[in-house]
């Protein structure tokens, strides 16, 4: 799962949103330096991010994209698993995306003392940018998917996958849904054995 899905599966607890969104740069046991909270997110995010690469339906999905994407293909269904649940957002949340995603952003301000350098660093491009209301457009999963494509110096071919997203669109769509009620179920178990 992407940014969007990391934070809305980190309850209400900001240090925890915030842990579980800046997770990917911390390695090993470096989260111990970091508050309780923010170490639950973090814990968090591990375990979301190894639920989901084992999942049946997840790997369905890969397996559209391998063949041209290889090892990106994950990352690849990663953003658009997002964008399924930005643009189905009502069915998951009774607080609107916008309210959601600026206090998050608030959040990130707020705290921004105990974000990583990396996080610091993207923070303003991301907040200027507003990629993850971006996530709600097949246009703005085209814009990132462009920019990640940039970051691999244009070798991941990611720039192209929004063809396949259209493409095979319903079909992600129904491998999103099912995929993301049991992962709302796992992660929510796992939230509270922290």
């Amino acid at each position: 799962m992407n940014f969007l899905a990391h934070i809305y599966l980190s309850g209400d607890n900001d240090l925890i949103k915030i842990g579980n969104f800046m997770a990917d740069g911390i390695r090993g046991k470096q989260f111990e330096h970091f508050p309780k909270d923010v170490q639950k997110g973090i814990l968090l995010h591990r375990f979301i991010d190894t639920y989901t690469d084992s999942h049946d339906i997840f790997r369905q999905s890969t397996k559209r994209l391998h063949e041209k994407y290889h090892h990106y293909a994950g990352v690849i269904v990663d953003i658009v698993y997002d964008h399924f649940l930005a643009k189905n957002w009502t069915k998951y949340s009774d607080e609107n995306l916008e309210s959601f995603i600026n206090r998050f952003y608030k959040s990130l301000d707020e705290n921004y003392s105990i974000l990583t350098e990396k996080t610091q660093g993207l923070m303003p491009y991301m907040i200027e940018r507003n990629w993850l209301l971006s996530y709600r457009t097949v246009e703005g999963i085209h814009q990132i998917l462009t920019q990640m494509d940039r970051r691999s110096k244009n070798m991941s071919k990611m720039q192209y996958a929004s063809e396949e997203l259209k493409e095979f669109y319903t079909e992600f769509e129904e491998e999103f849904t099912l995929f993301f009620e049991d992962l709302r179920l796992h992660a929510n178990q796992k939230l509270i054995s922290l």
